[in-house]
């Protein structure tokens, strides 16, 4: 049974139920489910959380911890099995249309607001089709994240002798020897299988192109995932576990992060939400430490992009709710604070145009510019491993092949492309 079909299994039983309706204040009342958790995370958010309630509504809050968003999503859809589900849940790329396919997502209550404000002009096709349902808009775009960030500690680099930043994967292996010669961790990553697939779309990028990439791990090409490139691939993905954190695993991203912010890490292989990291902890972009897309993706940049999905609701106050959310979530003013705290960009295109002006970083100035460069030459891709690319049963075939791959010292490269291969096949 495919993802569709299971999810709409599911979500048939809600139909035996009713629909809750909120307890609402004088304005009204959101639920909203989201996986913002870490402190940088949880500062973004409380930004829009204080805007909602200084509007006159009641937030409540539905966090839920887990940087990958699988337990949120394991509670959301036992919300909708319940026959409760919450007002606003963060979901992700083609979960969306398949959210919305089920007819849980509410198709007209952000018609008047997206219309008003005028989204369809503001927004890049590629953010405004992902949140889109038959045309109609389900969801609202947050902020739009690079995955493919290399993150370096300068002074570590110093330390361990290393003059420049590493451009290509020969460079980032010097880079790695001479960081464990001198004692620090060359890469801190923690053992997660959102993480390790991180890594692992980063080195395919690398070896594959934006080309190979897109074939394998967007279109899911069979010959693309078995092929020679892969075997590659998967080879030099070997060679760059070898610098990762020997007690990294199962650690929290975050736990990660701050490893190489407090000095015992080098580098990092993380999408630029770890820089709401090093912003919590009072660090300068360029100065304190360096964001570089990963060696060999320089004229790519694969994509996450946060969005809050509206459900149907009876109470009216809650609808008011999710177009204020709504409202508030595309205004300058929010789109700024929240990425600056976030680490992220805005999906406003007139913003991504005035980068510097509005006070972004290095960073986020960088990732700008990249993304409207490579939304016309094709170098924008969706993440695989940030639910952008694929279904979840598609991204879960692809979690367990690759964790298991760089946990087994004596996986065969060869054989690792074959198994992958198969398990996309099965789980389509």
């Amino acid at each position: 049974m495919n993802k569709l079909s299971r999810l709409a299994l599911v979500v048939s039983f809600a139909s035996l139920f009713p629909l809750s309706a909120m307890a609402a204040d004088s304005k009204g009342s959101v639920e909203v489910v989201h996986w913002w958790t870490s402190g940088g995370e949880k500062a973004a958010v409380d930004v829009l959380k204080a805007q909602v309630e200084k509007d006159g509504f009641t937030w409540k809050d539905g966090a839920v911890a887990g940087g990958g968003g699988s337990t949120a999503m394991t509670v959301l859809k036992s919300r909708a099995v319940a026959g409760n589900p919450p007002g606003v849940a963060q979901i992700k790329g083609p979960d969306i249309q398949e959210w919305a396919s089920t007819g849980l997502l509410d198709t007209d209550v952000l018609k008047d607001v997206a219309k008003s404000e005028k989204w369809d002009s503001l927004l890049d096709k590629k953010v405004s089709d992902t949140v889109k349902y038959d045309g109609d808009y389900v969801a609202v775009p947050v902020n739009i994240h690079r995955v493919n960030w290399l993150w370096i500690n300068p002074e570590v680099f110093k330390k361990a002798g290393i003059t420049k930043n590493p451009t290509t994967l020969e460079e980032f292996y010097a880079a790695g020897d001479k960081l464990k010669a001198a004692g620090f961790i060359p890469l801190a990553h923690g053992g997660q299988p959102w993480q390790d697939s991180t890594v692992f779309e980063a080195v395919v990028l690398s070896v594959m192109g934006v080309d190979g990439y897109k074939k394998a791990l967007v279109d899911l090409d069979n010959a693309a995932l078995t092929g020679p490139e892969m075997v590659k691939a998967l080879t030099e993905l070997k060679k760059v576990a070898t610098y990762m954190d020997a007690d990294g695993k199962g650690q929290d991203w975050n736990l990660e992060a701050a490893k190489v912010i407090n000095g015992k890490a080098g580098m990092q292989i993380m999408g630029d939400w770890a820089k709401s990291e090093w912003t919590a902890a009072k660090k300068v972009a360029g100065k304190d430490y360096e964001c570089v897309a990963f060696p060999g993706t320089d004229k790519a940049f694969t994509y996450n992009i946060d969005s809050l999905a509206v459900f149907k609701q009876k109470d009216a106050g809650t609808a008011a709710g999710q177009q204020d959310i709504a409202k508030v979530v595309l205004g300058e003013n929010f789109q700024k604070v929240f990425s600056i705290n976030k680490g992220s960009i805005p999906v406003r295109n007139d913003m991504l145009n005035n980068m510097e002006q509005l006070g972004f970083d290095s960073c986020a100035q960088t990732a700008a510019k990249d993304f409207l460069a490579d939304a016309k030459s094709g170098g924008l891709q969706p993440s695989m491993a940030h639910n952008m690319a694929t279904t979840l049963a598609v991204q879960g075939a692809f979690f367990d092949v690759v964790t298991n791959y760089i946990n087994d010292p004596k996986a065969d490269p060869a054989d690792t492309a074959k198994k992958l291969g198969a398990a996309v096949k099965s789980s389509k």
